[in-house]
């Protein structure tokens, strides 16, 4: 059993749509798509998407990257795809991903800002600015509204689907029922 991993940019085919839910919804059935493909196949890794551009990063056995990997060159979404790292890999870095995703943050900015890059073109990253992509998308925080985590989750990690004053007016909504019952069951 080797490990290896694999980084790649490429160019999206596609017209980028407005954003759903977070996600530009092609990007959103790739993700989909992926995690799906790479759970079954036990690989890891995230993926960054913007300026019409793509960064993922995979990690795994080397013949489940290789032949994933072979798909997206396959992949219509995909155009001028570049290879930025392809190595073994001791141990995995990224845990209970399948694939995580990092949409457009903060983070990304001032990693732009810091190495003095006008806008997001993974295909012309140094061997250092790659490094720094992955550990910004294996670091990025809760907080900067990541997408699906796969794997155990926490209470914490629930999605809030209720607003606080949603959550009030049920209370209250059952404290009234509570009442009505106690008041009815009085009168029998």
């Amino acid at each position: 059993m080797s490990l290896m991993r694999l980084a790649y940019a490429s160019e999206a085919t596609f017209e980028a749509k407005p954003v759903e839910k977070g996600v530009e919804p092609h990007v959103a059935r790739i993700l989909m798509t992926s995690r799906k493909n790479n759970a079954k196949d036990q690989l890891v890794g995230g993926l960054y998407y913007g300026n019409d551009r793509f960064f993922q990063y995979l990690e795994g056995e080397e013949d489940a990257v290789r032949r994933t990997y072979d798909r997206i060159l396959k992949d219509d979404r995909h155009h001028n795809i570049v290879t930025l790292i392809e190595e073994p890999l001791e141990s995995r870095t990224f845990s209970n991903w399948s694939m995580k995703y990092v949409p457009l943050s903060r983070d990304v900015q001032k990693f732009l800002d810091d190495q003095g890059l006008e806008s997001f073109d993974p295909s012309s990253f140094t061997s250092d600015q790659c490094e720094k992509m992955i550990e910004l998308v294996r670091n990025s925080s809760q907080d900067q509204n990541l997408v699906n985590r796969d794997g155990p989750k926490s209470v914490g990690d629930a999605p809030q689907v209720l607003s606080s004053g949603m959550k009030v007016g049920l209370i209250v909504a059952g404290l009234v029922l509570v009442g009505a019952l106690v008041i009815g069951g009085t009168m029998l």
